[in-house]
C-alpha cells in the first residue's frame, strides 16, 4: 500500500511541470528603429524576442536621421534561475513564470557631417590662394 502511495506521489510530482518563458522587449523613442540583438536582425521597435540563456547582450538601434546607437545590456537571471533552484523552477513548479525584460533606448539625432565642410572650405581657400585674391 506504501508503494502504491509513493508511485501516486511521485508520479504526480512529475507530471507538474513547470516553464519559464524568457521575453526582451527593445523600445526606442522615436520608435521604428531596427533592433540588432548579437548582430541578429530583430526587427523595428517595439522588437521583442524570446531567449533561452541569461548574459549580456549587445543591442544596436539604427534609425535615418539618428546617431547608430550600440549598448551592450546585462539580463542577469532572477533569484529562482539560479543553480541550483532552476532545475527546480524549470522542470517541477507547476505553473508558466514570465520573465519578460524591457529596455527603452532615446536616440539622438544625426549631427551634420562636418568632414564634408571642411573639405570644402579647403577647396574654397586653395582656388583663393591660387588665384591670388
Amino acid at each position: 500500500m506504501s508503494r502504491t502511495i509513493l508511485f501516486i506521489a511521485a508520479s504526480l510530482l512529475l507530471s507538474q511541470t513547470g516553464c519559464v518563458h524568457r521575453r526582451v522587449t527593445i523600445n526606442s523613442n522615436p520608435a521604428g528603429a531596427l533592433v540588432r540583438i548579437d548582430g541578429k536582425d530583430i526587427g523595428y521597435t517595439p522588437a521583442s524576442m524570446d531567449y533561452t540563456w541569461y548574459g549580456t547582450r549587445e543591442v544596436q538601434l539604427l534609425k535615418d536621421g539618428y546617431e547608430t546607437q550600440t549598448q551592450l545590456i546585462d539580463i542577469s537571471a532572477p533569484w529562482y534561475q539560479r543553480f541550483p533552484l532552476d532545475f527546480v523552477s524549470d522542470n517541477f513548479l507547476g505553473t508558466h513564470v514570465r520573465d519578460h525584460r524591457r529596455y527603452d533606448f532615446q536616440m539622438q539625432p544625426k549631427q551634420p557631417d562636418v568632414s564634408s565642410d571642411v573639405i570644402e572650405r579647403g577647396r574654397s581657400l586653395r582656388s583663393e590662394a591660387v588665384h591670388g585674391l
